[in-house]
C-alpha cells in the first residue's frame, strides 16, 4: 500500500495507483521542462519523499522508460490510425513523417529522443524499438517489397535520424506541409522504394 503521506493530501489508493500517478507526474514534468527528469523532481511535484519514488522506480531510468511508454502509446495509436489503408512503403513512411513532426512537441519522450537528450538519442535500442513498432503496425507488406529485418532496422534508423534533423534544425522560414511533402518525397521517398531493388545491407 502507497505511503499515506504527501500526495497533495490525496494519497493514492493503492499501489497501481501510486505508480500511476508518478508516472502521470514525470510525464507532466518532461512536457513541461523539454528535458529529461530525477527522482527528486518527480518526488518534489508529487509532495513526497524520494525514497517514496524509489519504492515503485528504482532508478531515473526506469522511470523514464515507464514515462517513455506512456507518452508514446496513445501516439502509435493516432499515427496507425492516420496512415490506416496506405500499402505503399514509402508513402507510408513520408505520411508518418510528416505526422510525426506535427505531434513530437505533444508527445515528451519523442521529443527528448529527437533531441538526443536521452540516452543515446535516435541510435538507442529504446529508439530503434519503438521505431520498429511503429513500422510493423503499418498496413504495408514489408517483405514484398524487398525489407527483412535487418532492411527494416537501417530503415528505422534513416527515418529517425531524418526527422532529428528537422527536429534540431527547422527550416528558416518554416517550411508549410505541402513543401515538406514534396522533399520528403523526392529524397527520402525515392530511398525507400528503391529497397526493393537492391539486396539488404546485412
Amino acid at each position: 500500500m502507497a505511503r499515506r503521506r504527501g500526495w497533495g493530501g490525496a494519497p493514492p489508493a493503492n499501489d497501481e495507483e501510486a505508480a500511476e500517478r508518478i508516472v502521470a507526474a514525470a510525464v507532466a514534468l518532461i512536457t513541461e521542462t523539454g528535458s529529461g527528469i530525477t527522482i527528486a523532481d518527480v518526488a518534489e511535484r508529487l509532495g513526497v519523499i524520494r525514497q517514496t519514488v524509489y519504492r515503485y522506480f528504482p532508478s531515473a531510468d526506469s522511470l523514464m522508460r515507464a514515462a517513455a511508454i506512456a507518452s508514446v502509446d496513445g501516439f502509435l495509436d493516432r499515427l496507425t490510425a492516420h496512415v490506416h489503408g496506405l500499402t505503399d512503403p514509402a508513402g507510408a513512411m513520408v505520411e508518418a513523417v510528416l505526422y510525426t513532426l506535427e505531434e513530437v512537441h505533444r508527445i515528451p519522450h519523442l521529443g527528448l529522443m529527437l533531441s538526443g537528450e536521452h540516452a543515446q538519442g535516435v541510435t538507442a535500442p529504446e529508439a530503434i524499438g519503438f521505431g520498429m513498432t511503429m513500422i510493423r503496425r503499418f498496413d504495408v507488406d514489408w517483405g514484398a517489397h524487398g525489407y527483412d529485418d535487418a532492411a527494416l532496422r537501417e530503415l528505422v534508423e534513416f527515418v529517425l535520424r531524418t526527422m532529428q534533423s528537422f527536429f534540431l534544425s527547422p527550416a528558416d522560414p518554416a517550411w508549410g506541409r505541402a513543401v515538406l511533402r514534396r522533399y520528403l518525397d523526392r529524397w527520402m521517398g525515392t530511398a525507400i522504394a528503391a529497397q526493393a531493388q537492391i539486396t539488404p545491407a546485412r
